[in-house]
């Protein structure tokens, strides 16, 4: 069973920086891709950003290309979201997803299988 954990959210002001992580047991973590998504408060959950198996190729959603940062550590079975420039907006509940094979679906949140509990981030204005 693919286990997902997300940390390292929290309440920064409009401007600052977070870095969350995810955790992942349960398969071999090099062989899939991973993605971030998030969800505001009465909206869908929406793209954020995802990264292959290999870590060479990414992909992101336009709100977030040039402040946020994926990339992953194989060793370690974890993904990383740095986010830069964070504003208002960005607030939203932040998860880690993957999908159950090997293909890379990039932004169809449909064909991501298993996800963390999320973590929270605030930004203030």
């Amino acid at each position: 069973q693919v286990h997902l954990v997300e940390s390292g959210g929290g309440l920064v002001q409009a401007g600052g920086s977070l870095r969350l992580s995810c955790a992942a047991s349960g398969r071999t973590f090099s062989r899939y891709a991973m993605g971030w998504f998030r969800q505001a408060p009465g909206k869908e959950r929406e793209f954020v950003a995802t990264i292959n198996w290999s870590g060479r190729s990414t992909y992101y959603a336009d709100s977030v290309k040039g402040r946020f940062t994926i990339s992953r550590d194989n060793a370690k079975n974890t993904v990383y979201l740095q986010m830069n420039s964070l504003k208002p907006e960005d607030t939203a509940v932040y998860y880690c997803a993957t999908p159950s094979g090997s293909t890379w679906y990039r932004d169809d949140v449909s064909k991501y299988d298993y996800w963390g509990q999320g973590t929270q981030v605030t930004v203030s204005s």
